[in-house]
């Protein structure tokens, strides 16, 4: 937690206590504040792999292990961690994954759930993870729960990496940027992003469903093919 958001917590409470009668300085956390001075946050950002890179990448987790699975299905989904490695069986319909809305971090305004669609590839990553299945989760953990972020990240640094799993959004977007002539909501919303001001979010009733959907395939094609790349991961 940052200090900011203590001090607000800390306001928060002092006034609760101060509704209750109790007494209290309600101008504590300004004095605080005044003797901490100005709070510097330094923005860093996940490393991230270069998107030529990825594919050979990609093609390199062909062990079949839940790790390298779920990796797969990260990659070619471009979601967040989180909801994938909570994947539940139940979620998928088709080629059609649903994320609850209380899954989704970071889509201010939007309240529904979010639809994943699952490429050809993606399809056959999930049907492959379903054999380890467990408690109707697609990526269980050794033990009990769902296989763990640290896990994942482990992996990669096992093999020499720098990159981390969340990066390959950044990837994602990338190749969305300068190999494809994608409008912008689309991939943005294909990150799960709630893409333009609140009045043109008002006016849209779309999630783009079909476009991400092509999207994704292209994304999926360009993971997948091999031609004659030299695959630069071991």
């Amino acid at each position: 937690m940052t200090a900011r958001k203590a001090m607000n917590r800390l306001g928060i409470v002092l006034r609760h206590a101060a509704a209750l009668g109790l007494e209290v300085d309600l101008q504590a956390t300004d004095k605080a504040k005044a003797l901490l001075g100005a709070q510097r946050h330094t923005a860093t950002n996940v490393p991230a792999m270069n998107w030529r890179e990825v594919p050979a990448f990609y093609q390199s987790l062909d062990g079949g292990s839940i790790t390298e699975l779920a990796l797969r299905l990260l990659i070619l989904t471009a979601v967040r961690s989180n909801p994938l490695r909570h994947l539940h069986v139940d979620q998928i319909d088709g080629d059609v994954w649903t994320i609850p809305a209380t899954a989704m971090k970071g889509r201010v305004g939007a309240t529904s759930d979010f639809r994943v669609p699952l490429s050809a590839e993606a399809q056959a990553v999930v049907a492959e993870a379903r054999k380890f299945a467990r408690d109707g989760f697609l990526f269980p953990g050794a033990k009990r729960g769902v296989i763990s972020d640290m896990t994942m990240t482990a992996y990669m640094d096992r093999r020499g990496l720098s990159e981390r799993p969340h990066g390959f959004r950044s990837s994602f977007r990338d190749w969305t940027a300068e190999a494809t002539n994608t409008p912008r909501e689309v991939a943005e919303t294909c990150l799960g992003h709630v893409a333009g001001g609140a009045v043109e979010r008002a006016y849209r009733r779309t999630d783009f469903l079909e476009q991400r959907r092509a999207l994704m395939e292209r994304w999926a094609a360009s993971l997948a093919f091999r031609g004659n790349q030299i695959v630069k991961f071991a």
